[in-house]
C-alpha cells in the first residue's frame, strides 16, 4: 500500500543524457507501472499505458521483460522490496513498545493513501483481488510476500509477549492484522477517505489490550 514514502514518484536527475542506461529505463518502466497498478490495477493497465507514462519505446519494454506477466512478477518484487523498508523503519524503532511500533506504521500508511487522494491502494492487495484473472504464477508470488510481512510483523510482536491477549500469540494477530489491514486499504480507497483503516486500526489495538496485564491496568 502507498505509504510515507512512494516506490512510484519521479527521481530527482542528474545532468541529462542524450538517451537513458538500461537500468535507468527498467527503473522508469518499474515506477510507472507501480504507478498505474496501485491506482487502477493488472487488468485495465496496458503495456501502452506503461509505455507513455515512462516514456521509453515499446522494444524496450520487451527487451527488459518479456511479457506483461513477466512484468507483473518484476513489480511485485519490487514492491516488496519497498514495502520491506517501511515495515523495517517503523519496527526498527526499538524506543516504541511493539504495538506502538505497528500503529506507526499504521499512521504513515494512512498519511500515505492520504497523499494520493486515497486513490492508490496496496498492490498486493489490488492484485489479490484480480486473482481469477490473473496468470496463475502470481498466486504463490503474493501469498509469498504477505507472509513475508506477517512474519516480520509477528516477529516484533513477539518482542512483547506481556503485551498480547493470552488467547492470541504474536503469530496469530499478525495473522489477524494483515487480513484485516488489506481490507481496510480496499475499503479506504472506495470511500476515498481514512475512516475504515482508522476503525480497523482501533478495533485491533482495542483487542490486544483487552485482556493482557497491560490492558487490565488501564
Amino acid at each position: 500500500m502507498s505509504t510515507a514514502a512512494d516506490p512510484s514518484a519521479p527521481r530527482k536527475r542528474g545532468r541529462p543524457r542524450t538517451a537513458p542506461d538500461q537500468s535507468e529505463t527498467r527503473a522508469r518502466l518499474i515506477r510507472a507501472g507501480l504507478a498505474h497498478l496501485t491506482e487502477r490495477g493488472y487488468g485495465a493497465t496496458g503495456v501502452d499505458d506503461i509505455l507513455r507514462a515512462a516514456g521509453v519505446p515499446k522494444g524496450s519494454f520487451y527487451h527488459h521483460f518479456g511479457s506483461k506477466a513477466a512484468f507483473g512478477s518484476a513489480l511485485i518484487a519490487a514492491y516488496d522490496s519497498y514495502f520491506i523498508t517501511v515495515l523495517d523503519s517503523a519496527f526498527d524503532q526499538t524506543d516504541l513498545a511493539p504495538l506502538d511500533r505497528l500503529r506507526a506504521f499504521t499512521r504513515r500508511a494512512e498519511d500515505g493513501m492520504a497523499r494520493h487522494g486515497f486513490r492508490r491502494g496496496c498492490l498486493i492487495g489490488n492484485l489479490g483481488q484480480e486473482m481469477p484473472t490473473l496468470p496463475d504464477s502470481f498466486r504463490a508470488e503474493l501469498e509469498q510476500v504477505l507472509s513475508g510481512w506477517q512474519a516480520r510483523t509477528a516477529a516484533c510482536l513477539a518482542q512483547a509477549p506481556g503485551d498480547l491477549p493470552r488467547a492470541l500469540d504474536a503469530a496469530q494477530l499478525a495473522d489477524l492484522f494483515w487480513t484485516g489491514w488489506e481490507g481496510a486499504v480496499l475499503r479506504a480507497r472506495m470511500v476515498q477517505g481514512p475512516a475504515p483503516l482508522r476503525a480497523f486500526a482501533g478495533s485491533f489495538f482495542a483487542l490486544t489490550q483487552g485482556d493482557s496485564p497491560q490492558g487490565r491496568t488501564r
